[in-house]
């Protein structure tokens, strides 16, 4: 269950044989196990972007999703209970040396910021079950360098702070790394793997990364990108164009429960419109409206083999609400 996400029931519960209710169950589990595991990769993909920068860019977000029902996990009932979730996100690539290797390609050394800072706000909870602040905030360093006419590889590593506020610790240091090799199939087709290294899961561990980026060019733009989402748009004219989108985002933090260390992770997978201006040739701005089409919060020991632990009950999850964002971007690398 979510960090520190312990329920109390607010109704006892029959124990009755549901084979239909325990099948939804399971597939929700193993569903937020996978969302909880691209989590781990997306920690890593701000270093990915770097990949194909050579000069200073970044990205500044804010978005927010109006109160919406808590649903307790042991049921799956709707309850009266509601929290909001207001985050702010920054985002910065800053090469500290660019030069050309003599395949054609760049070979680049850059370093990583990447901060994000939310607030909950909970009402009507006979108990606490959600955090009211969470902070996520990270700094990594990046190379990557050609080894082939179509290979490259990009090694990264990072080190940051993943609290819930409540107590700042040597728990809440996570740290990870990996290293890709990615295949460039041409310029708007790349597919990359290899091992990440990281401690969220206490004992240091080696996953398997995966990484994959298409986007097509022309009037309309198909844009997939393995494990954050993908983006269907039309460009309208030379500053104005609109998308469709899908999004996987979350955060996570080191929390205390019952004197154990433990990951709590939050999982937002949302749908909408975007719509994109293009202030300059170095600047972006857009909006997003829509919907979440999952919004939940797990609690996990730091274990490797609880990603993969089958559950009694799912998650707990929130009702599908709204959702809006607004962001700035900007790159300032070198045509």
């Amino acid at each position: 269950m979510p960090a520190g996400l312990r329920v109390k029931q607010l109704a006892v519960v029959p124990n009755l044989k549901m084979p239909a209710f325990d099948k939804k169950i399971k597939e929700t589990t193993i569903t937020m196990r996978k969302l909880q595991y691209c989590l781990v990769l997306i920690g890593l993909s701000f270093c990915l972007k770097t990949s194909a920068q050579n000069g200073f860019s970044g990205k500044l977000q804010v978005d927010y999703v109006p109160f919406s029902n808590y649903v307790r996990p042991v049921d799956s009932l709707k309850t009266g209970s509601t929290s909001n979730f207001k985050r702010i996100q920054a985002s910065f690539s800053i090469p500290l040396s660019t030069k050309m290797h003599e395949l054609g390609r760049p070979v680049i050394w850059a370093l990583g910021l990447d901060g994000s800072y939310a607030q909950m706000t909970n009402r009507n909870y006979t108990e606490k079950i959600f955090p009211e602040e969470m902070l996520n905030a990270q700094i990594g360093l990046m190379h990557s360098r050609p080894i082939g006419k179509t290979w490259s590889i990009m090694a990264m590593a990072s080190v940051g702070i993943y609290t819930d506020m409540e107590k700042i610790s040597s728990d809440d240091v996570l740290a990870q790394g990996g290293v890709l090799f990615i295949k460039h199939f041409n310029p708007r087709l790349a597919f990359g793997f290899g091992p990440v290294l990281t401690n969220a899961f206490g004992t240091p561990m080696v996953l398997p990364g995966l990484y994959f980026d298409w986007v097509t060019q022309g009037k309309y733009k198909l844009h997939i990108n393995f494990p954050q989402g993908m983006e269907f748009g039309v460009k309208m004219s030379d500053v104005i164009s609109l998308n469709a989108v899908v999004e996987l985002s979350g955060m996570t933090a080191e929390v205390n429960r019952e004197n154990k260390s433990m990951i709590l992770g939050y999982q937002q997978i949302i749908a909408g419109l975007r719509p994109e201006f293009k202030i300059s040739k170095s600047l972006t701005f857009q909006l997003t409206a829509g919907t979440t089409l999952v919004r939940s919060f797990s609690l996990t020991d730091r274990k490797i083999s609880a990603i993969f632990k089958q559950k009694d009950h799912a998650d707990p999850r929130f009702t599908t609400a709204a959702y809006g964002s607004a962001a700035l971007k900007w790159n300032f690398s070198k045509k």
